[in-house]
């Protein structure tokens, strides 16, 4: 794979405040967050721009396709000691921008010249927020590592260890959201326990929607995500031989199974959600948002469980645009939405997990 050498980043984008700054580049590698971050209060807004942009640098380096797995081990390493302030950011910048290939989003080029402004802003975050956000990218680094030289091909072995790699990958930062929320109001401190519990449920919800949606994406990259675990029990299907078009009743019954785990776990969000105090509408709606577009993926996958390509269960932007309208609507109602979320999920697999 060819790998390319992008030019520095150019004076307009180095120019900008930090808020624009920020939001430019999470414009460009994710427009979801993009858009419910500033939902936020504007204390909060901040950091959690800036987490999920450090969160965004481990995914580049995981995912790039020219790094081996002894250099991303290495450079996760590395920026994980930069976020704690024990190495210059310049440095890892410079020696990683050149290796990205052409495989990479432009944007996530972009993300990784930019490191050391990154890192600037991280640094002007109070104690608590820094180690809120040096935990996250720690844990995640070091997680994720532990995935890197299986073969996938086949599938995860067990539901632990799907468990396991949600945490790494989505419930970490469900815990890092919960230690800023806490820090900015003690209102919602106030249940910090239990949140934390939830929270890491809330993360595997929305990472394992992604995974059952993304499936074939995954496939064609020769990754799989699924535990053969759950497929054995029911009816013995090999993952090893999944190939789209297989209409084989064995995997639907697995699938399924799966979506319903997922819903347990969004139901366990919806409980993380109302903890939240109803006057912090910006924070229940950034929650609400992603909740709301999971069960309605999760509906549609559950309908269409043979379906051959993410397309066929992407939700439309109709059905964001009214998850938003609702959220607004009830986001000050615990049992406006208690009611609004069992009619989105009415007919859904269901299987409750701790939390």
């Amino acid at each position: 794979m060819s790998s390319t050498i992008h030019p520095a980043p150019s004076a307009a984008l180095t120019s900008l405040g930090d808020d624009a700054f920020q939001d430019h580049l999470l414009q460009g590698v994710s427009r979801t967050f993009a858009l419910t971050i500033p939902q936020l209060p504007p204390p909060l807004a901040k950091p959690v721009a800036n987490a999920y942009l450090l969160c965004r640098i481990v995914d580049t380096i995981e995912d790039e396709v020219a790094l081996d797995s002894t250099q991303k081990r290495r450079f996760c390493n590395q920026f994980a000691h930069v976020v704690r302030g024990q190495r210059p950011p310049g440095v890892l910048s410079d020696a990683l921008a050149p290796l990205l290939s052409t495989t990479t989003l432009p944007a996530e080029h972009e993300l990784i010249r930019v490191i050391p402004r990154v890192i600037d802003i991280t640094r002007q975050f109070d104690a608590e927020q820094q180690e809120a956000l040096a935990l996250c990218v720690e844990i995640m680094a070091q997680g994720m590592a532990e995935f890197q030289d299986r073969d996938l091909s086949a599938g995860l072995g067990t539901l632990q260890e799907l468990d396991r790699y949600c945490y790494y990958v989505a419930g970490v930062v469900g815990e890092m959201l919960t230690r800023l929320f806490s820090h900015y109001s003690p209102e919602i401190g106030a249940h910090r326990d239990e949140m934390m519990r939830l929270a890491v449920s809330f993360g595997q919800g929305l990472q394992m929607t992604n995974i059952l949606k993304d499936l074939w994406d995954d496939h064609e990259r020769d990754v799989c995500w699924l535990p053969q675990e759950i497929f054995d029990r029911t009816g013995g299907f090999p993952l090893s031989e999944l190939r789209p078009g297989h209409q084989d009743p064995r995997f639907r019954a697995g699938f399924l199974e799966l979506i319903g785990v997922a819903h347990g776990h969004l139901r366990n969000a919806l409980r993380y959600t109302l903890l939240i105090p109803p006057h912090e509408t910006g924070i229940r709606e950034f929650c609400l948002w992603a909740l709301g577009m999971a069960v309605l993926t999760l509906r549609k996958t559950a309908k269409n469980p043979d379906f051959n390509a993410s397309s066929e269960v992407k939700i439309t932007r109709r059905s964001v645009k009214a998850t938003i309208f609702t959220s607004r609507i009830l986001r000050s109602s615990n049992s406006g939405l208690r009611a609004a979320f069992a009619l989105a999920g009415k007919g859904l697999p269901f299987i409750a997990q701790p939390g």
